[in-house]
């Protein structure tokens, strides 16, 4: 049975059509995606080498907690402001502060520049004085697959790894070699091969499909810390979700897997209006919660 709240989300994103052009298709996301920052929220910004940062708090938080949060938008589009409402209540839910990152953007600048922004903030948690067990990683989309080539590079660099990472409909297979992505195509509004086959191409600019730092599919995930991904039954991401949860298992790393009926890709993005994105935010937070030292 259908959930008539995500049907509002469906019409929504129905009524304003994805433009061909990058600069509207940035402002697109920004008019269809999540909603502001509750009243509650403190708000900081920051720049880190250029990169926009904002630093966010609920009154019952820790703040020697942190989430560190990648938005999504296939490295291409989105930005802090598309998923403030997200990252914030995330936050929240763990009792922890938030650090979302606006990584530089493709094909303006490609792989590897949002991994290494990612890394750059990291570093500055570190250096801020937070202890790698009282940070957590994650984001939606690419954002989730960014979280892990985050940990896979920190892991091959011999850097201490976070508490745990939450990955939201995780992009981590950037050939979408996926089932899913061709038998969830009819009932998925935002995400289809072509268009994910473009991004690719934007954020790789010649680089192989298969690294692992781009693909986190295919990389060696042994020693990860415990991972909890989120996924709608009606994504064609669906099966980029279920095939790195069991990879993740496979490599014993304590790994969780929610799919969630009726949701489309990132549900939790509008929260505002759909239970079931607060519902997977509360259990995301009560995740984290248990994870951070």
């Amino acid at each position: 049975m259908s959930d008539f709240e995500i049907d509002a989300v469906r019409a929504l994103l129905g009524s304003k059509p994805r433009p061909v052009g990058l600069a509207e298709r940035r402002e697109r996301i920004e008019a269809v995606a999540g909603h502001p920052a509750a009243p509650d929220i403190a708000l900081e910004t920051e720049t880190l080498n250029s990169v926009p940062l904002e630093w966010s708090l609920a009154p019952t938080s820790d703040p020697s907690r942190v989430l560190l949060f990648f938005h999504g938008g296939g490295y291409c589009s989105g930005s802090i402001k598309s998923h403030r409402g997200m990252a914030t209540e995330a936050g929240r839910a763990a009792g922890a502060r938030t650090l979302a990152v606006g990584y530089r953007l493709a094909p303006e600048h490609p792989f590897p520049a949002a991994l290494e922004d990612a890394k750059a903030a990291y570093g500055l948690l570190l250096d801020r004085g937070y202890a790698p067990s009282r940070i957590a990683v994650g984001g939606d989309s690419a954002g989730g697959g960014l979280s892990l080539a985050l940990m896979i590079s920190l892991r091959e660099e011999g850097r201490a790894l976070p508490a745990c990472a939450w990955l939201i409909s995780p992009w981590v297979d950037l050939e979408m070699t996926g089932a899913s992505i061709e038998t969830k195509a009819a009932i998925d509004p935002l995400i289809h091969k072509a268009y994910l086959q473009e991004l690719a191409e934007a954020y790789l600019a010649g680089a192989d499909p298969r690294n692992p730092l781009v693909s986190p599919l295919h990389a060696d995930l042994r020693g990860l810390p415990p991972i909890l991904t989120q996924v709608g039954s009606a994504e064609t991401l669906l099966d980029d979700a279920v095939r790195i949860t069991g990879k993740a298992g496979a490599a014993d790393v304590a790994a969780s897997l929610e799919i969630w009926p009726d949701m489309i890709h990132a549900w939790p993005l509008w929260a505002d209006r759909v239970a079931a994105g607060r519902r997977a935010l509360a259990a995301a937070g009560a995740f984290m919660r248990s994870k951070f030292a």
